[in-house]
């Protein structure tokens, strides 16, 4: 039972490190798979208090979006508060092209923390 607890821990923290190393993906601002493409992105600001508190990680969010391309909503999905609210700023902002009908995009933007 011994070996068994420690095979289970040793996954557990391998699970751990691999989540880690994937949200701590460098980059600012990205878009998950999508047929829909983004013609205006704003990049989203990293926060001051993030910055004091040396906060990174990835905001997972899903945007309705108009036919016309305009984000009408923001339900986010994961991530830090004070992160969260400087992605939902600037995913506000982002205009997609036209299709003919409304859709749901899903969007990830992840924070380092700068040097």
């Amino acid at each position: 039972m011994f070996i068994n607890l420690k095979k289970i821990v040793f996954c557990a923290g391998l699970l751990t490190i691999g989540l880690g190393a994937l949200l701590l993906t460098p980059g600012c601002a990205g878009q998950d798979k999508s047929d829909r493409k983004v013609i205006k992105r704003v990049e989203a600001a990293y926060p001051p208090l993030a910055a004091q508190l040396h906060l990174a990680g990835a905001v997972k969010m899903v945007l309705q979006v108009t036919p016309e391309g305009k984000v009408t909503s923001v339900h986010t999905l994961g991530g830090n508060p004070v992160l969260a609210s400087a992605a939902e700023a600037a995913v506000k902002q982002w205009k997609y092209e036209t299709t003919s009908k409304e859709s749901s995009e899903p969007v990830t933007i992840v924070f380092q923390s700068p040097s």
